[in-house]
């Protein structure tokens, strides 16, 4: 029995080196991989309807950490060398299409959302492949395809041609956090506004920490994508604007929710610079964002707390942070199975609080912890985040990301944060 278990050690311990020595010149070209394709289907059922595939000019991401070892989101891609079997490739990604799956509508009626990944393009013939979580938090396959790189339907044509500049930042791109601000509802006339309004969105968040310690490894880049007419859609207000990316208010019904389905374009003006994450900047003073996993972030220009709103929202595009609130409404139903432990690192349903921060909790504090006065400002155990108010339990009981009374992320979500920057720039 010792025997098979130390096998099964060494076998592990010896995929986990694979992984850390993914050579990034062995395998890839300093170009960048762009898959696109549809998600669709129902509150039941998740289907992928491939779209094309396109080689871009630049590779913005780090050419170190090239398998994912975080497991977050609610889909992940992986890209495998065919020839040797080797995973040279994988990101976890959450999506427009998986929080529709948990409203009402899809109860009903069948949708698709536009869906990209992008990586490395690889030198050699690899395999795609896309997997979904279930509810019982497991991966499942859920399309998979073949890529030649000498496949000439693999479009490589000259990137739409899009204004743009670094406003911030000297980096080394794959070695830098690179974030391109996608301008969103500005005319021409307005990318003066637009330049400043980076500069002021990108200040909110690198004041914060843990980005204010590593703010001299951020990358930013303004791209100024010119709209017709200003803003965004307000469609319960019957306000509808003609935008380069056709973002709206109201999404799934939330008034609050200011997102764009429009992927394509967003990322055909993204290809323009290298890139880690995409900032959708959105010219409006009516308050509003989003921020989805390895998806886009997205936030309202000019609303008085747009301060907060950039960086809680950041968070969970760039961090995987889950919202801590239960008491807002939402337009979710069971986002949770409560039987699984979460994959954000920042709530838990206590079925695995041993890789949270259980470690983080002081001796003193006891678990679950109640909301008091006694403990405020204390990492504990608070029942209440992840739109419930029982079940689910988040680590402080005030957070960037449960309201925009504080203006920091609570020790958790700042070690959260920093393991992702560490891991983007190649630490």
């Amino acid at each position: 029995m010792k025997s098979i278990t130390s096998i099964l050690i060494l076998l592990l311990l010896a995929t986990k080196l694979s992984f850390a020595s993914v050579d990034f010149d062995t395998y890839f070209e300093h170009k960048t991989l762009r898959v696109d394709y549809l998600l669709g289907g129902n509150a039941k059922s998740q289907s992928v309807f491939f779209q094309n595939i396109k080689k871009e000019p630049y590779w913005g991401g780090t050419t170190v950490n090239m398998v994912d070892t975080f497991n977050y989101g609610n889909f992940r891609f992986k890209l495998i060398d065919k020839a040797s079997g080797t995973l040279i490739y994988s990101r976890g990604f959450s999506s427009l299409f998986q929080e529709w799956q948990a409203t009402p509508e899809a109860k009903t009626l069948n949708r698709s959302y536009y869906q990209v990944n992008v990586m490395p393009f690889p030198k050699n013939t690899a395999q795609f492949f896309v997997e979904y979580r279930n509810r019982d938090g497991e991966f499942v396959k859920l399309f998979e395809y073949e890529i030649d790189p000498t496949n000439y339907f693999i479009q490589e044509e000259t990137v739409m041609k899009v204004k743009h500049s670094k406003l911030l930042g000297t980096g080394d791109v794959n070695k830098s956090v690179d974030i391109a601000f996608v301008a969103e509802g500005y005319t021409q006339e307005e990318m003066g506004k637009f330049r400043a309004d980076v500069k002021r969105i990108a200040g909110y968040i690198l004041n914060v920490e843990p980005f204010k310690t590593y703010a001299d490894r951020f990358n930013i880049y303004a791209l100024e994508s010119v709209s017709e007419e200003s803003g965004p859609d307000i469609p319960g207000k019957h306000i509808y604007k003609n935008t380069v990316l056709n973002s709206n208010f109201y999404t799934f019904d939330s008034e609050r929710y200011l997102t764009t389905s429009d992927l394509k374009s967003m990322y055909d003006i993204a290809a323009n610079v290298p890139y880690d994450q995409i900032y959708v900047l959105i010219n409006t003073d009516k308050y509003g964002g989003a921020g989805i996993y390895n998806y886009y972030t997205s936030c309202a220009s000019d609303h008085k707390l747009s301060k907060e709103v950039a960086s809680h929202e950041f968070g969970h595009g760039f961090a995987g942070l889950a919202d801590e609130y239960y008491t807002s409404d939402v337009s979710v139903e069971d986002f949770y199975n409560l039987k699984v432990e979460p994959w954000e690192p920042n709530i838990t349903t206590l079925v695995d609080f041993d890789s949270k921060w259980k470690s983080m909790i002081e001796d003193g504090v006891v678990t679950p912890t109640p909301r008091t006065k006694k403990y405020e400002g204390k990492v504990g155990l608070f029942e209440g985040g992840g739109y419930m108010s029982k079940g689910i339990y988040s680590p402080v009981q005030d957070c960037k990301m449960k309201s925009n009374n504080t203006d920091e992320f609570c020790p958790v979500c700042q070690r959260a944060c920093e393991r992702m920057i560490k891991f983007t720039i190649g630490e």
